[in-house]
C-alpha cells in the first residue's frame, strides 16, 4: 500500500515542510488542493458538509498548485507530487498545460495530474469559463493535454478548443499520469474511460465504499481498460488501521490519503498547525504504518 500525505489546511511554509517530511519518512506521494479565492458571499453549495458551508475560513492558504508542487520538487528527492484535485476546466487549456508541464519538468517526472470538473461555480464565473459545460470541456482537455505535453507540434480542432500547429516547452520526458477525482457517476465514468487512476472525493466510510469500488471495476471492464494499471487512492473516514488497509488493498486500492496532523487547533476557528506538530504526527504515522 502507498501512503500519500494530503496537505490541505496547512499554511504554505508548513506545506513545504510536510513535503520534506514525506520525502524523508517513506510516504509515496504528496497531494495539494486547489481553490482560487474565498468568496465572502459564496453562491455555490459545498457538497461535502450537511449545511453546504465550506470547512475553511478566509485566512486559509490555497497556494497556486503548480507553483507549490514546483517548490516541493526543489526540496524533495523521490516523493511523487500530485494535485487533489485541480479544477482544470476553471482555466483555459494553455494555462493548464503550461502549469502541468513546468512542474513535471522541474520535478523530473514526479508529477501527476489529479483533476476534476469542480463544484464551485463562483470560481468559473470569475475566470470566464462556462460552469455548465465543464465536464465536456474537461473531457476534451484530457484528450489534448497528453499531446501538448510531448512537446511535439500539435494542432486541434474540437468543440471547445481550436488551434493551429504549435508546441510548448519545457515538457516532461514521460507521460504525466492522470488521476480523476470525484464520486459522481460522470467522474467515475471519466476515470474508468480515460484515466490512470481515481481519487474518490472527500473521505469514505469503508463499508459504504465497497460497492462503489465494485462499480468502478465494472466501469473499467465496460470500457475495456480493466487490464491496464490503475491507481485508486482513498481517504478513509476511519482511524489508521493496517488490517483495514490490507483488506482494501486486496480489493484493488493502491493508496491511502492521510493527514496525520488533522485535528482542530484548540481555541481557533480554523485549522492551524506548526511544522513541529506536523513532523511529529507524520513520524508517528510512518513508524506505525510505513516502516
Amino acid at each position: 500500500m502507498d501512503y500519500w500525505a494530503s496537505i490541505a489546511f496547512l499554511d504554505t511554509d508548513v506545506q513545504l515542510e510536510a513535503a520534506r517530511c514525506a520525502d524523508e519518512l517513506g510516504f509515496a506521494g504528496v497531494a495539494v488542493p486547489d481553490h482560487l479565492f474565498f468568496a465572502q458571499s459564496l453562491k455555490a453549495t459545498y457538497p461535502y458538509t450537511p449545511d453546504g458551508a465550506p470547512l475553511w475560513t478566509a485566512d486559509m492558504h490555497w497556494p497556486e498548485p503548480w507553483a507549490l508542487l514546483s517548490a516541493m520538487a526543489a526540496v524533495t528527492q523521490r516523493v511523487r507530487l500530485s494535485t487533489n484535485i485541480y479544477v482544470a476546466p476553471a482555466r483555459d487549456l494553455f494555462t493548464v498545460a503550461k502549469g502541468v508541464s513546468t512542474a513535471a519538468a522541474i520535478s523530473h517526472d514526479r508529477v501527476a495530474l489529479g483533476v476534476g470538473a469542480g463544484w464551485c461555480e463562483d470560481e468559473f464565473v470569475q475566470t470566464g469559463q462556462d460552469f455548465h459545460t465543464r465536464g465536456k470541456r474537461l473531457d476534451e482537455m484530457l484528450e489534448v493535454l497528453p499531446k501538448l505535453l510531448t512537446g511535439d507540434v500539435v494542432e486541434h480542432h474540437g468543440e471547445f478548443y481550436d488551434f493551429d500547429p504549435l508546441s510548448i516547452a519545457p515538457v516532461p520526458t514521460k507521460p504525466v499520469p492522470v488521476i480523476v477525482g470525484g464520486n459522481s457517476p460522470a467522474a467515475m465514468r471519466r476515470a474508468a474511460r480515460v484515466a490512470d487512476g481515481w481519487i474518490p472525493a472527500a473521505s469514505v466510510k469503508p463499508d459504504d465504499f465497497r460497492p462503489v469500488l465494485a462499480e468502478m471495476s465494472r466501469l473499467r471492464a465496460e470500457a475495456g481498460r480493466d487490464h491496464l494499471p490503475f491507481e485508486i487512492i482513498v481517504a478513509f473516514a476511519a482511524l489508521p488501521d493496517p488490517d483495514l488497509y490490507k483488506q482494501f488493498e486486496d480489493l484493488g486500492v493502491s493508496g491511502v490519503m492521510a493527514a496525520p496532523w488533522l485535528t482542530k487547533a484548540p481555541g481557533k476557528d480554523r485549522y492551524g498547525y506548526d511544522a513541529d506538530h506536523v513532523r511529529t504526527r507524520m513520524e508517528r504515522f510512518a513508524e506505525k504504518l510505513i516502516s
